[in-house]
């Protein structure tokens, strides 16, 4: 497809993406498919979204291309329906309601395409008595039980990343959702549809087995007190000579076993694993053995060994990783250092073809490879 980038174009070679321009977790979802080899074209407002990012920074708009069309211009809703009606998928991030008033709505997108797949990213959903309040990751998740699953017991939740909410519970359902709207638009007799992406839906979605294992009592309401939640003094971090951490998951017995005996832990110590009243006598000795040695000294111990103990590496670390580094798990393009497309295909590799895509840039090629010469014209931006 002309214009869009050099490197192998995935599994969705050929599938159109518009985008209207939000910010986080619909700009994440985007990116996705335009990794995966889709056209993704952004429609970006006039005078940006607000996010404050230089845009040549800003790699959730990697594999892109931009126009720029202002929506409450007369011209406007019809160049976006334009788009859409040379599309396969939508995807906009707006309150509910939003895209309706501009006149980009899902009944006005499918009037023109009935086969078009309409993904809508929001925190609360298209319904709901939050639906039309604003919000950001951190509320979604405490919602849906998730924050409070997180941190030690005597201290307040931990805030993770945005990671959980937006990118987990919000982009990847939604892209997930329109892969599979997309599959049965293409069926035969199959249509278009809205696929509702809700952050609150997603994230208390991927706490499933935590719910089946809370109901049948293996799993307690608070934090710090089970398996997976540093509850446990075999799986969890620990601070090292340095002031670095290493992480620990060592819940299998064998695994145990091979953990126990290369940090040197006596067998009366490591026997507490199996008593709950002496988790916090292993957790002194675990922690009394890492502070021993640095973080580097102990990846060297654990090194080739199956006692699932690794170094918690920063952001700038990461990448130099041997692991990492085999399986160009980052990748460079255009200066800047970043995660590959993921996952991997055999048949149909994707790539960072190019780097992100700047405010309406791209308007003369889409115009030509979309046939929308008005995209160029006066009264869109």
């Amino acid at each position: 497809m002309a214009g869009t980038g050099n490197g192998p174009r995935g599994p969705l070679d050929g599938v159109r993406v518009v985008e209207l321009a939000g910010i986080g977790p619909g700009p994440f979802a985007a990116m996705f498919l335009a990794d995966l080899g889709a056209d993704v074209v952004r429609v970006d407002r006039p005078g940006g979204a607000g996010l404050g990012v230089d845009p040549a920074y800003d790699l959730t708009n990697r594999n892109k291309r931009s126009v720029i069309v202002d929506l409450k211009s007369a011209a406007g809703p019809a160049r976006v329906l334009g788009l859409a009606e040379r599309a396969d998928v939508l995807i906009e991030g707006y309150r509910p309601g939003v895209a309706e008033r501009l006149g980009v709505g899902p009944d006005a997108c499918l009037a023109r395409n009935p086969r078009l797949v309409y993904g809508r990213m929001t925190g609360w959903g298209q319904e709901g008595p939050l639906a039309r309040r604003a919000g950001h990751d951190i509320a979604y998740i405490a919602l849906t039980g998730t924050l409070g699953m997180s941190g030690r017991a005597d201290e307040p939740p931990t805030v993770p990343a945005n990671l959980v909410g937006d990118y987990a519970g919000g982009s990847l359902y939604l892209v997930i959702g329109v892969l599979a709207a997309l599959q049965h638009a293409r069926t035969e007799g199959g249509t278009g549809q809205v696929v509702d992406a809700a952050i609150v839906d997603g994230a208390a979605h991927l706490a499933t087995m935590i719910h089946g294992m809370l109901a049948a009592g293996g799993w307690q309401d608070r934090r710090s007190a089970n398996l997976l939640d540093g509850g446990c003094p075999f799986y969890g971090t620990y601070e090292t000579s340095d002031g670095r951490y290493m992480a620990v998951g060592a819940l299998e017995q064998q695994f145990y076993a091979e953990f126990t005996e290369l940090l040197g832990l006596g067998a009366e110590e490591a026997r507490a694993r199996d008593d709950m009243a002496r988790w916090g006598e292993l957790r002194e000795a675990i922690a009394t053995r890492f502070k021993a040695k640095t973080r580097d000294e102990w990846t060297a111990v654990f090194e080739g060994s199956d006692a699932c103990v690794a170094p918690v590496l920063s952001l700038r670390e990461a990448p130099a990783h041997p692991h990492l580094a085999a399986r160009s798990t980052f990748t460079d393009h255009g200066g800047i250092t970043q995660p590959a497309p993921a996952p991997r295909f055999s048949a149909t590799p994707g790539s960072v073809r190019r780097g992100p895509a700047r405010p309406g840039a791209g308007a003369a090629e889409v115009a030509r490879d979309w046939d929308l010469p008005e995209l160029t014209g006066d009264g869109g931006a």
